[in-house]
């Protein structure tokens, strides 16, 4: 499904253009993207590494990091189906920080998905080193032109390229856990009772960047097609098989390779392939590695470049990365810059590398599970995830608590890293998007409802209704474009009709260029000739006015209720109509519309229990009732 082009998107006296992505990643793709993303070089490289801190106990190590990986997704998950926008856990803390913060969270992300895709590409040059003894640097650089070129092409295509190489090296993979565990040595695993348990949990820190391709498909779910049931599928069946799959693959090397050798392996996969299988196995590892390394690397590219495409929507950074080519339907110059940094990245030590990317990664998890308690506590009407996180807030607190411990115990250096980000995000923030950026966040809702209502205006209710009305299909016709014009009055106490209309007529006069004693008393001749009161709850006043192609709709919710008549003496939901005689027909069409949503179970009450005049808007506009073309 392809989107219409946005003109609005760079703000006033903006030249670019910028198109909107398409949607063409299912389930099946999602799971592709997250399971391609997280399997590479976090197994075929990185156990050594992790076994020589914590020996046998390795694979405990591999299952607490995925069972942290399912708690964190979880929130992913909610914020990803309520906005299921480019830039992913950025979008989700800049709606409920604010810009600043979100600056901030854009380019820790944007950092670690390329550090994960650089670390994915280290491990193809080292392969290709080991047998042409080539340059692992221009390599890595000729591997990461290569991914930037075909994600330019368009996402179908690269998509469509991780689900062929994802399937590949699953079933490799399977191969690999089914021919080792008949070999498997017991004794390999008599000391794991002598392995401390906070090591243990060290250790699960220092892999969790295995894990940190859940975060991509966060990035790409504006690009997926109905995202309330294909996010949570995929996003939960990849952390759960991936995890299944890393947990048997670490028993089997541990069980298949001697302690030493195995602590000191960059190929550890490879080279315990070579027991069980021979020489067919090696090379079966190491076209897995490839598949691997390839997947991951190209679904980073793709999932990074989506920061810098989803700060340059909210004016953090220039318009340029906005840019989305017409026919591709791809952000080139977010890709090609994000190629970039993938690039320079390379030039890192590897255990540094990894350590900031894990570190970046646990930040990230941080702030999206209290994004989730800020977007909760605040309230905001339009926050309508289609899969809630359980057993909240308590699980939200649990991983805020976990993901922080573990980034502590990552050491000095990895957060020197991260700082350094941080200060990047900062300068441009304050370079840059301070004086362009939108300033309305969850955290001031939140802050009205301790404080002062005056903190904050409508325009995060509005930005979050548009996106639930992308995000469900919901077709708009001419009586949602009436509402979005339509003034809102909540008006407390209790009127009789004419002194209601004296209240709200200013306003309708001063919209439609007519004076106000006019439009009270077309409204008066109107009530006298029938009652304009269709219950006791709801009154459709409507008039006819001069000129050609004007209407107006002015909605008033009445707390106390108004007195139409003797049989309606306490109305509680008004839409003052009218129309000039050309457009009878969409007079009829909003009356028509009107009745419908009014005879919407529980509408009456939800429309007593609204907080604002923006919450009514918002249950006016989204909803299933019939459109008209």
């Amino acid at each position: 499904m392809t989107r219409e082009v946005r003109t609005d998107i760079l703000g006033p006296g903006a030249k670019s253009i910028v198109a909107r992505l398409k949607r063409e990643i299912g389930a099946f793709g999602v799971f592709s993207i997250a399971t391609g993303s997280m399997i590479s070089s976090g197994i075929f490289i990185l156990p050594g590494l992790a076994f020589s801190m914590v020996g046998p106990g390795l694979f405990l190590s591999y299952l607490i990091a995925g069972v942290l990986g399912l708690i964190g997704i979880l929130s992913m998950i909610e914020l990803a189906t309520a906005m299921p926008k480019a830039g992913g856990d950025y979008y989700y803390v800049n709606k409920s920080f604010g810009p600043f913060v979100g600056s901030i969270s854009g380019f820790l992300g944007w950092f670690a998905l390329s550090f994960k895709s650089s670390f994915a590409i280290f491990g193809i040059a080292e392969i290709v080193f080991a047998y042409t003894g080539f340059n692992t640097l221009v390599s890595g650089l000729i591997l990461c032109t290569l991914f930037v070129m075909l994600n330019i092409l368009g996402t179908k295509e690269a998509t469509s390229l991780q689900v062929v190489l994802v399937v590949g090296l699953l079933a490799l993979m399977v191969v690999y856990v089914v021919s080792g565990i008949p070999r498997m040595n017991a004794g390999n695993f008599v000391k794991i009772a002598d392995t401390n348990l906070n090591t243990i949990f060290v250790t699960s820190g220092f892999i969790f960047i295995s894990f940190g391709g859940l975060l991509k498909v966060a990035n790409i779910s504006e690009e997926v097609n109905n995202p309330q049931k294909n996010l949570p599928l995929g996003m939960v069946g990849s952390v759960v098989v991936v995890t299944v799959l890393y947990v048997s693959m670490v028993l089997v090397m541990t069980g298949t390779l001697e302690p030493g050798s195995f602590a000191e392996s960059l190929t550890p996969v490879a080279d315990s392939a070579k027991i069980t299988l021979g020489p067919a196995g090696y090379y079966i590892v190491l076209v897995a590695s490839f598949l691997a390394f390839f997947t991951t690397a190209n679904a980073g590219v793709m999932a990074a470049s989506r920061y810098p495409l989803a700060l340059s929507h909210d004016r953090l950074v220039p318009a340029m990365f906005g840019r989305v080519h017409r026919k591709t339907g791809t952000p080139t110059v977010a890709i090609l810059v994000t190629g970039v940094l993938i690039g320079l990245s390379q030039l890192l030590p590897l255990e540094t590398l990894v350590k900031a990317a894990s570190t970046v990664v646990l930040s990230a998890y941080v702030l999206t599970n209290l994004s989730v308690i800020v977007l909760r506590e605040s309230k905001i009407t339009n926050y309508s995830p289609s899969f809630k996180a359980p057993l909240y807030p308590w699980l939200q607190i649990a991983a805020i608590l976990l993901f922080t411990f573990f980034i502590i115990d990552l050491g000095l250096s990895a957060v020197e890293i991260s700082i350094t980000i941080v200060l990047i995000g900062v300068f441009v923030y304050l370079a840059y998007g301070r004086r362009r950026a939108k300033k309305e966040s969850a955290l001031l809702h939140l802050m009205r409802r301790i404080a002062d209502r005056q903190l904050i205006n409508a325009t995060l209710e509005d930005e979050l209704r548009e996106i639930i009305i992308d995000r469900d299909d919901i077709e708009q016709d001419s009586f949602d474009r009436l509402l979005k014009k339509a003034s809102f009055v909540d008006l407390e106490g209790q009127y009789d009709f004419v002194t209601f209309l004296q209240l709200v007529c200013r306003d309708i006069g001063n919209e439609v260029g007519m004076p106000t004693n006019e439009i009270q008393k077309r409204f008066e001749e109107r009530q006298a000739q029938t009652d304009t009161a269709l219950t006791q709850f709801l009154a459709v006043p409507h008039i006819i006015i001069e000129g050609t192609d004007t209407m107006f709709l002015h909605v008033v919710r009445a707390r106390d209720g108004i007195r139409f008549s003797e049989g309606h003496d306490a109305v509680k939901a008004i839409f003052l109509l009218g129309g000039t005689k050309d457009v009878r027909v969409l007079h009829l069409k909003t009356i028509a519309a009107i009745a419908s949503i009014i005879s919407e179970d529980d509408f009456e009450r939800r429309w007593m229990a609204a907080d604002r005049p923006i919450d009514l808007k918002n249950l006016l506009l989204v909803n299933r009732r019939r459109r008209y073309p």
